[in-house]
């Protein structure tokens, strides 16, 4: 079982790294890709920001952290319409959070990683509103 301040300390650097790395992927369309793309009967597919592909089974959105993960990537790269979902975090962290969910993690530990994931949402939205700023100074001048 892991500590509570160790799962935040490297939820948080995971972020960091996941901040860092923030792209969009783009959905290709052709014959070939169509095949690979398509995800099993009773599973989504999530991307990260390092191009790796997850398909998980739909139990897992009944988790409140997979529900929170969706949220931020909501809020982050918007609802695909036709393209995949893609999640804001690296594959690490979602393979971390795979692991944690199969063994079924105690509260403690599901309440300390929706807290590191909300406060990475956080961020990302203060980042955001900063760089909104220094681009209207630079207008102003």
């Amino acid at each position: 079982m892991m500590n509570t301040k160790k799962l935040i300390k490297m939820a948080k650097k995971w972020q960091q790294r996941a901040a860092l790395h923030r792209k969009r992927i783009s959905f290709q369309r052709s014959s070939s890709a169509t095949s690979s793309t398509a995800a099993e009967k009773g599973c989504f597919v999530v991307y990260t920001t390092d191009s790796t592909r997850f398909a998980f089974p739909l139990s897992y959105l009944s988790n409140s952290v997979f529900q929170e993960l969706l949220k931020i990537s909501e809020e982050e790269f918007g609802l695909p319409t036709g393209g995949p979902i893609t999640s804001p975090f690296d594959s690490v962290f979602l393979e971390y959070l795979i692991k944690l969910v199969q063994r079924r993690m105690d509260a403690d530990t599901e309440k300390a990683l929706l807290m590191s994931i909300s406060s990475a949402r956080c961020s990302s939205q203060c980042s955001l509103k900063l760089q909104e700023r220094s681009t209207q100074q630079l207008l102003v001048f």
